[in-house]
């Protein structure tokens, strides 16, 4: 069979091929895995995008029941992960899973390949082993490959104010960007960031729960930063990703963007910044 049609049948959904010969496109492979933040549903929009208007070939996979019900509540198997094997850019958006040891090596043979990384949020916090040796990876994950493991955040009832670091404010990724707007995630605590993190937008907490906690917990932190993965990957990470950010056009253009430099095609992105516009109506769920 062609990739295409057993990618789609292993590894979950394969949206239709852009222009062109799919396999000379680059193929994107979305890890989803939250049973907070419906990555279920944002991930495969953003996808849609990739697909529609930028001509990638992605394949999405998700938290699947032992008798093939995808459900994000599940913490204990991601189907398909052979799929990263050929991926030219793998996207995480995982939180707390407990997946089994060939799963685990599958996500760990690609973050160490030297291939690039995006991850979204609750990545810091992939997973949630209960034993050693793989527990290592409940706070070694997100540290190692993404800047940071997790911490603490400021609060459900909170919001964020988020914008451009003036320092930054020329990276590609940024291209479109506004250079203010607000998201519905609360603030993630995250400083120091962990390696040669380079911080692109910073966010201020916005009714804040910690704030008797400013001493330890500030109330403005990085929101979206890149990194230096294995053997020179080029890694972007972001702590937003809320389901109602991505009805935002900066949120979606920021992970649009995002995707292309990782991808290397920076050169693509134009000075307005990459189409995020949606492929099919996209109406944030309600969080799980």
């Amino acid at each position: 069979m062609s990739r295409t049609i057993a990618t789609t049948l292993a590894a979950g959904l394969l949206f239709g091929a852009g222009t062109g010969d799919p396999h000379d496109a680059p193929h994107v492979v979305f890890v989803t895995g939250d049973d907070e933040y419906r990555s279920e549903v944002s991930m495969p929009m953003i996808a849609g995008i990739l697909e529609k208007r930028h001509g990638l070939e992605t394949t999405v996979l998700y938290s699947t029941e032992p008798d093939g019900r995808r459900n994000p509540k599940y913490h204990g198997s991601i189907p398909g992960l052979e799929a990263l094997r050929d991926a030219n850019l793998a996207v995480f958006f995982l939180r707390y899973r407990e997946v089994p040891d060939g799963e685990l090596a599958a996500i760990l043979d690609y973050v160490r390949s030297g291939k690039p990384l995006v991850g979204f949020r609750t990545t810091t916090h992939a997973f949630q082993y209960r034993d050693p040796p793989n527990a290592r990876w409940n706070d070694g994950f997100g540290a190692e490959f993404f800047g940071q493991k997790w911490i603490t955040h400021h609060g459900h009832t909170s919001t964020t104010a988020v914008s451009v670091i003036p320092e930054t404010a020329s990276h590609p990724i940024l291209r479109g960007v506004e250079k203010e707007f607000s998201v519905a995630s609360w603030l993630y605590h995250v400083t120091p960031l962990v390696g040669d993190c380079v911080p692109l937008l910073r966010g201020r907490a916005v009714n804040s729960e910690q704030a008797k906690s400013f001493d330890r917990f500030p109330p403005v932190q990085p929101v979206a930063w890149t990194k230096s993965g294995p053997k020179g990957a080029r890694v972007f990470f972001t702590t937003l990703g809320h389901p109602a950010d991505f009805e935002r056009e900066p949120m979606r253009r920021l992970a649009v963007n995002a995707i292309l430099w990782a991808l290397g095609r920076e050169e693509s992105i134009p000075p307005e910044g990459a189409d995020a516009t949606p492929a099919a109506p996209y109406s944030a769920p309600p969080t799980h």
